[in-house]
């Protein structure tokens, strides 16, 4: 069991995931992405993005190419849908109860951010939502060789935090993400398995709260 409200006392450090966790943008992103991939012709429907939301571009271009049995201008496509969530980042919330975590920890153990976004997109969204100075490192899809469930990804994060694996907790809402932090030996948390609002009121009360990892 993990006791959300008192992780200082079981780990070292905590790793957050940032789209889907810290951040509410894959409608956002189903914008954005339907953007780019059009340049191909082909339309994107958001449905088929949202079955796949929190895979890196590069694997999600993969699984558009092998739908539509096309070869894309990658480099075109980003561009066109970085620039559409740009401009559109303001749009962007957080999700409340994991944001309040991160608060209620900073200051007190070392914490990270590893996602498989680009640093770009990545760092413009903690700017947008306020959330980027709660965190000592920011870990992208830019500074690893392979994403998620690869643990490249938490392992990096782990190593600037300096602390082992073992002393690490990962906040999660994909299952790729967590087949990632499960390989990198870490002990994770199910975002989705949260009672937000009960956790929101034990907060307020003091209260311990527990979940299986």
């Amino acid at each position: 069991m993990i006791d959300i409200l008192s992780l200082e006392n079981d780990f070292e450090a905590v790793i957050f995931d940032c789209d889907g966790t810290l951040v509410h943008t894959p409608p956002i992103y189903a914008d954005a992405w339907s953007a780019g991939f059009s340049l191909s012709g082909k339309a994107m429907n958001q449905a088929w993005y949202m079955l796949r939301a929190g895979m890196s571009e590069g694997v999600l271009m993969d699984a558009f190419e092998r739908e539509f049995d096309i070869v894309l201008d990658r480099k075109c496509v980003i561009a066109a849908m970085r620039s559409h969530f740009l401009q559109n980042v303001h749009k962007v919330r957080e999700v409340r109860a994991v944001a309040a975590t991160a608060r209620r920890l900073s200051g007190l153990l070392p914490m990270a951010v590893a996602s498989g976004g680009s640093r770009e997109i990545v760092t413009a969204t903690l700017q947008a939502t306020g959330l980027r100075t709660y965190f000592d490192h920011i870990v992208t899809i830019d500074d690893v060789v392979n994403p998620k469930p690869a643990p490249d990804l938490f392992l990096q994060a782990a190593a600037l935090l300096g602390r082992g694996p073992a002393q690490c907790v990962v906040f999660e809402d994909s299952e790729q993400g967590l087949e990632s932090a499960r390989r990198a030996g870490m002990s994770a948390i199910d975002v989705n398995r949260i009672d937000f609002h009960e956790q929101q009121c034990e907060m307020k009360r003091g209260d311990s709260f527990q979940m299986n990892a």
